[in-house]
């Protein structure tokens, strides 16, 4: 939210109290606390005026926060992101001379400015590098007329709205990212971003998931650790700076260190919670119902046939809205019109070997037998009246589960659990935007406003949880943060070109913030894709963590676009599934460091600023250069990065091995629909399986590695165990032989492929 207007004046009906002094300071273990004021002339000052209380706290190392307080006097009802925390890491010191007190946490360390009137917070590397800070009146408390509980009647007693205010500086040249699924410019620069979940598609500013979390190029992140509405402008009001405000009486942010991004999101992932592991299974080919289409048991098992005839490996079929009955979403039963015998129908698709998902989202509609259940039991979100909150947006007359309420909870499982027995494997959990704030209450008394976004975080929990009791190990165990929750899917977007560029950027942009898998609608979710385009989205969709076909009203089997769509997508698939080996060992690293499967080119070479902005192509793992074509004619521009090493070789043609990249180039190229850039970074080893039919088979057996150019070092390769996707069943160590130019490899008997000598 912005509240100036310029560098010099403040908007009609805002005034803003910045803290200019350390009024008092005490050390307490590890804790430090400071009394701010504003610009001291005398003791008067002290008068008429407010104070901050600022908390300096690190929750882990490399971490610390900042806790800002206007008044104290709040009722918190929560809700709370639950933060990982550990002690015995931090040491703080302070200089009489300068008045200077220093917080350190590992590499990570705060400069406060304690001296008369100088109030100032740097924040700095372990090489004394700046990273960021608050430098003059960038810690304040804003009141705000602009609000309809303003009444100037009121006089000595008019309520204005409190926000509070926090702005951290931005350095030259460099660059925001993050903020959850946002499907703009991958770069936050020159943006207004509001934390704020919302239904608005692909093509707008509004975004499906928001996460209070961005990364700097400059070496560290930033976690607003609020979870209702948080305002960012970054770069957008003040050039220098991000500004971040909070309508209420605190605000609470850590700063995150790192010797890298991938570092700052180890960090981050250690704070909030590691991103969970999913089965092999899930890595294979989905395919839908689309949403409004019309659809019974033979339609799908035609669909079914049809690509069994066409040789399309498929892992799982996913029933979306209408598998129930209209107006009855949410009651968890197949509609006995289209579906009659649905349990036998699910073993009949089971017995395909396929594995079943199910649509679902938290509301039920009034029309569902559910509906008075849950009226009589008190499950649902409540006006203030006591009355059930409901609206006809969506479903008619609607109501929300209350997932503060475990009773709730314990009933809504139970209907998940009884579709589990009738052979359900997966959940798609959509919705949990439209989440209402005004007039109501929550069984835990929860603040309306926090609940905002928070609720979803509850609700794929709650799932979450009922998949993780029901299936084995593969699962991890279960910790607080929305990329604990696999898998995220992008939102509704349109069939373009240029939707599909939206749905990567926004694609990219979350797996910087913490989350590890996401996957887009293959084809465009509103709308019917042209041949070329669904061609093109296939190549780029089998590449991405997880692939599914979906659509809104039109089906995306391919022979309906053309039987060469068809041999398009045997071949994408079928790579896919061979690329196992190498998806399990690199989802694996991702859920103990919260590297992400699909990497934006700047978190893998931070080193190499000609990758800051790049938004249309990204890493696959840490090996895997992709470049999506985003044209009819089948041109693409890319750059190849430029890796520290460059006597390792140059990067290679995945299609042709004569092929090769100079990094630190951007090319053109043109290509037809059987190939599209996928290169092999110089100095590694790729491990594949040729001889897959599926990603959840026994792994051990024809195993082949990629080794392209010379490796710096020796390379440890981990087969994962594909039934249980966070054990290693073996480890491959391959070393450089004496010659230079090929390998030598222990642990297991596996087939060398040299890409250049």
């Amino acid at each position: 939210m912005k509240f100036t207007d310029g560098m010099w004046c403040l908007q009609e009906g805002v005034n803003i109290e910045w803290m200019s002094n350390v009024e008092r300071l005490r050390v307490q273990q590890e804790t430090v606390n400071l009394l701010l004021n504003k610009f001291q002339r005398h003791r008067g000052d002290t008068l008429n005026s407010p104070t901050i209380s600022a908390t300096v706290t690190s929750p882990r190392e490399g971490i610390i926060g900042v806790k800002l307080v206007h008044w104290a006097g709040s009722v918190d009802n929560g809700p709370h992101y639950t933060i990982n925390q550990e002690t015995g890491h931090s040491t703080i010191t302070k200089n009489q001379d300068t008045k200077k007190l220093t917080y350190t946490s590992g590499a990570l360390s705060l400069d406060i400015n304690t001296n008369p009137n100088e109030l100032g917070f740097v924040y700095h590397s372990e090489a004394s590098k700046k990273l960021t800070g608050h430098s003059f009146r960038s810690i304040g408390y804003v009141r705000d007329a602009r609000t309809p509980k303003y009444d100037m009647t009121d006089g000595l007693y008019a309520e204005k709205q409190g926000y509070m205010l926090a702005e951290l500086d931005l350095g030259v040249g460099e660059k925001v990212y993050g903020l959850g699924e946002r499907f703009g410019p991958l770069v936050k620069n020159g943006q207004t971003v509001d934390i704020w979940n919302e239904d608005g598609g692909t093509s707008s500013e509004l975004a499906y998931k928001n996460i209070p979390f961005y990364i700097s190029s400059k070496g560290y992140g930033v976690f607003v650790n609020h979870p209702g509405k948080v305002s960012l402008e970054v770069q957008s009001e003040r050039t220098t700076r991000v500004n971040i405000s909070v309508a209420g009486e605190e605000i609470e942010y850590f700063v995150i260190s790192g010797t890298s991004p991938k570092d700052v999101l180890r960090r981050y992932t250690g704070l909030t919670g590691q991103p969970a592991l999913v089965p092999a299974w899930s890595y294979n080919l989905w395919l839908t119902t689309s949403f409004t289409t019309n659809y019974d048991e033979q339609t799908v098992t035609g669909f079914l046939d049809g690509f069994k005839d066409r040789d399309i490996p498929l892992g799982v079929f996913h029933f979306d809205c209408f598998w129930m009955k209209s107006y009855q979403w949410c009651d968890f039963d197949f509609d006995e019109e289209m579906f009659p015998d649905a349990t036998g129908y699910l073993k009949r698709l089971k017995d395909r070997g396929l594995k079943i998902s199910v649509w679902i989202n938290p509301y039920v509609g009034q029309a569902s037998p559910l509906f008075e259940e849950g009226k009589k039991n008190g499950y649902f979100i409540k006006r203030i009246d006591d009355s059930v909150w409901q609206w006809d947006f969506w479903q008619a007359g609607m109501a929300v589960v209350d997932f503060t309420n475990p009773a709730a909870c314990t009933w809504y499982t139970s209907h998940l659990e009884r579709l589990m027995d009738m052979g359900v494997d997966s959940f798609k959990t959509d919705f949990a935007e439209r989440i209402p704030i005004k007039g109501i209450k929550y069984h835990d008394n929860s603040d309306p406003a926090r609940m905002h976004n928070y609720y979803a975080l509850l609700y794929n929990r709650i799932v979450y949880n009922a998949l993780n009791t029901r299936a084995s190990s593969s699962h991890a165990a279960l910790r607080q943060g929305g990329q604990q929750f696999p898998v995220h899917w992008g939102g509704d977007c349109e069939s373009t070109f240029e939707a599909m560029a939206e749905s990567l950027r926004g694609g990219l942009s979350l797996m910087l913030s913490g989350y590890i898998f996401w996957a887009s609608d293959i084809g465009g979710f509103e709308g019917t894709p042209p041949p070329a385009l669904y061609k093109r989205w296939v190549q780029f969709g089998l590449l991405s963590s997880h692939s599914r076909l979906h659509g809104s009203s039109s089906f995306r089997v391919p022979w309906i676009y053309g039987e060469d769509c068809s041999d398009v997508l045997r071949d994408c698939v079928k790579r896919k599934i061979l690329l196992t080996p190498y998806i399990l060992q690199e989802a694996l690293r991702g859920h103990l460091d919260g590297v992400p499967l699909m990497r934006a080119l700047f978190l893998e070479f931070p080193k190499d600023l000609n990758t800051y902005a790049v938004d249309t192509q990204y890493m696959f793992g840490s090996n895997l250069l992709v470049a999506p074509v985003f044209s009819e004619e089948g041109e693409v521009t890319f750059y190849v990065p430029r890796v520290e090493d460059e006597s390792l070789g140059k990067w290679v043609s995945w299609f042709d091995y004569s092929k090769t990249y100079e990094g630190g180039q951007w090319y053109t190229e043109t290509h037809g629909f059987d190939t599209l850039p996928i290169l092999v970074r110089p100095g590694t080893v790729t491990i594949t399986n040729p001889s897959l039919k599926a990603p959840e088979e026994e792994a051990l057996g024809g195993i082949q590695v990629l080794v392209n150019g010379k490796l710096p070092s020796n390379i440890s390769v981990e087969l994962v165990n594909p039934s249980q996707t966070g054990e290693v069943l073996k480890t491959i160590r391959v070393s450089p032989a004496g010659d230079g130019k090929t390998v030598e490899v222990e642990g297991h008997d596996v087939d060398v492929k040299y890409l250049q000598n």
